[in-house]
């Protein structure tokens, strides 16, 4: 006879010590610090710096620990505008997402689209081999078949897109049902997705129902397809050659860890791309250091394999620099956003991409949302060549999209030099310096 266990046991620790959430305004001039105590649990940190990059707030400082069985963090953060975060509504949401309740919790909710609700709807997960008009033909499909794309988001790197679409019926916002309506799209978008017949590593077309948390959905989409091995245009090499990270993996075998180094341009949901990356592929972060020094982002993670191996071999290290430089150049832009703001109807993002590829403009990447009656749609575009798209196409655009229709029109930023021309700096911080106080 097996002696008794009681099954309460095992959240006995979260009772004597329950999570702890802390939105602190007072101790730093020029940011918000969030802070973060809790028992430790497998995900915990991607579920916090999720919730983070949701709100698109900006990491400029963050330290981390979660060895054995407590996990504690600290995150400086700030607004778009670089403002600290004091607006009820957000506090209120980071309270709720990552309160005491949340992090007791056993499942995590996850984001579905954006910060926003939008009712029933079927998700498509597209990836292929990226070419000009291939967004406006994937759109022109949806709109034929009566779909109402209710949000999305697309990625493109090394010559590869990836989408997930989200749509409902035209007719009664209800997720489709007829299982031929259904086969009939998905054919359609596979002979789109397939093009001139050139797709040397083929393309993928699949339909899910329920919840998933979209940018991490996208990351491990191009994870699988092996985006990382890829070659791009001479445009697109020409770019990561200018923007590529530095990455160094380095050994402490005296605590068991491998240390990722990483410089590169700092920019918005950056920890979270990493992070999230990371974890799919199995690794755990227990120890971690981030800074910013002037316009590049600087990490320090320490690192094991969920089974508590390091890595050991140079194939694996090197594995691991390539996906997270994948990682971190995905979500690189360049050229100009432009932010399309209009009612929604069937056949709005056919129309407009239509007229994008009409002008010869790539879309690197796309936002679209859906919020109540009004569509919200980014999309970062370039000129083909790789040269900046010039006022006279902009206004062209202007008027061809329509008096109806708000377009705003941005320059992404860029920088002369990449990290590795500036010269590498270390943190200002690093656990490798503490190790010997309190991991020993």
């Amino acid at each position: 006879m097996r002696p008794y266990f009681d099954p309460d046991y095992e959240n006995f620790s979260q009772w004597i010590n329950p999570p702890r959430l802390c939105i602190d305004n007072a101790t730093c001039n020029d940011c918000t610090l969030v802070k973060v105590d809790s028992v430790n649990k497998p995900g915990i940190l991607l579920e916090v710096v999720q919730v983070l990059s949701d709100l698109d707030l900006a990491i400029s400082k963050a330290y981390i620990t979660s060895d054995g069985t407590w996990f504690m963090d600290v995150f400086h953060v700030t607004d778009q505008q670089g403002r600290k975060i004091t607006e009820k509504k957000t506090i209120d949401y980071i309270e709720k997402a990552l309160g005491p309740e949340s992090l007791k919790a056993d499942s995590w909710p996850g984001k579905s689209v954006g910060m926003h609700s939008f009712g029933n709807h079927i998700a498509i997960e597209l990836i292929g081999t990226d070419r000009p008009g291939l967004l406006s033909e994937i759109f022109a499909v949806l709109a034929n078949q009566h779909c109402n794309v209710v949000a999305a988001e697309v990625w493109t790197h090394k010559m590869r897109v990836a989408c997930v679409i989200y749509i409902n019926d035209e007719a009664t916002s209800e997720p489709l049902k007829e299982p031929s309506r259904m086969s009939t799209m998905e054919e359609q978008l596979r002979n789109v997705l397939r093009g001139c017949g050139d797709d040397v590593k083929g393309s993928c077309t699949s339909f899910s129902i329920g919840s998933t948390h979209v940018d991490r959905r996208l990351h491990q989409l191009m994870l699988a397809d092996k985006d990382y091995e890829g070659y791009g245009g001479a445009i697109e090499e020409k770019d990561d050659m200018l923007f590529r990270p530095v990455i160094t993996i380095d050994q402490c075998e005296d605590k068991g860890y491998s240390v990722v180094n990483i410089k590169c341009k700092d920019r918005s949901k950056l920890l979270f791309d990493i992070v999230c990356t990371l974890t799919d592929m199995q690794f755990v972060v227990s120890h971690a250091s981030v800074s910013s020094d002037g316009p590049y982002g600087i990490q320090e993670l320490y690192i094991r394999h969920k089974d508590g191996k390091i890595l050991d071999s140079k194939d694996e290290k090197e594995r691991v620099i390539k996906c997270l430089e994948a990682a971190i150049l995905r979500r690189v832009s360049e050229g100009f956003s432009l932010e399309i703001c209009a009612r929604d109807r069937v056949g709005l993002l056919s129309d407009v991409t239509r007229v994008l590829r009409e002008y010869g403009l790539s879309v690197l990447r796309a936002d679209v949302t859906t919020i109540g009656e009004k569509a919200m749609n980014v999309f970062y575009v370039r000129d083909p060549s790789g040269n900046p798209v010039d006022m006279k196409t902009i206004e062209a655009l202007r008027q061809e999209i329509g008096h109806t229709v708000m377009l705003n029109v941005k320059r992404v930023p860029s920088t002369t030099k990449s990290p590795e021309a500036s010269g590498w700096a270390k943190t200002s911080f690093s656990f490798g310096n503490l190790f010997g106080k309190f991991l020993s």
